[in-house]
């Protein structure tokens, strides 16, 4: 006998609404663990996130009846989804590269990012009213505020995108090359690395 068993069925909506609500927030989280690559979370997710699903399915299937399942079960959906999209940008996980494309204020702009600690490589574009600096930036996903606060305040007119990156190959924004004595750089040419 499982729990649910015991539930009366004047509850059996609320036990589905709130179960779909789990189920949902979990899978939302589970997705954005696959696209960052980690795999062993995402699978743990996947499969509590089932288990309710099916919990949660055989338990419509037995109350077929009830049409107060049905509206629990596409409200729990919903909101959900909402609850997850909300707890995956309050996670703030992983990295982002910050695509900026600004005019005459490039100069001001990237001594400002470099002074905040972000890591800047500028090209040289041509826009539809002439020159720009296209601007790009790695950076953890927990400094998107404050990278947009200083492009708000130092280039009010650019125009930037950010993108999830699913790998970097140095995450850590503020670190440096790390000199090497000459014993350490003879090792790497003798293992060939």
């Amino acid at each position: 006998m499982l729990i649910i068993d015991i539930i009366p069925a004047v509850w059996l909506p609320v036990f589905i609404f709130v179960a779909r609500i789990l189920d949902v927030s979990i899978g939302t989280l589970r997705i954005m663990f696959v696209s960052k690559g980690l795999r062993g979370k995402a699978t743990i997710l996947g499969f509590v996130e089932v288990l309710i699903w099916i919990i949660v399915v055989a338990q419509i299937f037995q109350n077929l009846d009830n049409w107060f399942n049905y509206v629990a079960y596409a409200a729990g959906f919903a909101t959900g989804t909402y609850i997850g999209m909300y707890i995956e940008e309050k996670m703030k996980m992983g990295i982002q590269i910050f695509r900026i494309i600004v005019g005459q204020e490039s100069e001001e702009l990237s001594k400002k990012l470099k002074e905040a600690d972000f890591r800047v490589t500028e090209v040289d574009g041509m826009g539809k009213y002439g020159p720009v600096k296209v601007i790009f930036s790695v950076a953890k996903r927990k400094r998107w505020q404050d990278l947009a606060d200083i492009i708000d305040e130092y280039a009010p007119n650019a125009f930037y995108t950010v993108e999830d990156v699913k790998h970097a190959a140095q995450s850590n924004e503020l670190s440096h090359p790390i000199p090497q004595d000459f014993m350490s750089k003879m090792l790497k040419l003798k293992k060939g690395i």
